[in-house]
């Protein structure tokens, strides 16, 4: 396996854009038309691309993204440093919090909140 790539359907990629650019505190290292990428610890990317250049892509083997807005549709567990940090600039960003940082079951300090697009982020301590 030479890299993972993680991709997200968003309804607006400008939106989800300056979401991910201020939780990750990185510039994107691609932003292009049907695409933007922002590089994960690990080597693995984020990619956002918009529910339109899916649905292009694809056609009716896939159903519409888009009816699915608002519907948890992946969950992006992010481990760093300073969870609590992360956390509240995601936040800031607009993120909608379904929990605070706390200690998990499994051992883990963990807050979690949905970006824009609904999409579940878990930001974890290391």
């Amino acid at each position: 396996m030479a890299g993972v790539h993680l991709i997200l359907y968003v309804e607006d990629p400008a939106r989800s854009l300056e979401f991910y650019r201020a939780v990750l505190g990185a510039e994107p290292q691609l932003d292009a038309p049907g695409m933007t990428e922002f590089g994960l610890p690990g080597g693995a990317v984020l990619g956002l691309m918009p529910e339109s250049g899916i649905r292009r892509l694809l056609g009716p083997a896939l159903p519409d993204p888009a009816s699915a807005r608002g519907v948890p549709r992946a969950e992006l567990y992010l481990v760093v440093e300073d969870p609590a940090r992360v956390h509240a600039r995601a936040l800031a960003a607009g993120a909608r919090e379904l929990s605070p940082l706390q200690s998990r079951d499994w051992g883990a300090e963990v807050a979690y909140s949905l970006d824009p697009d609904g999409h579940v982020l878990a930001i974890a301590g290391q």
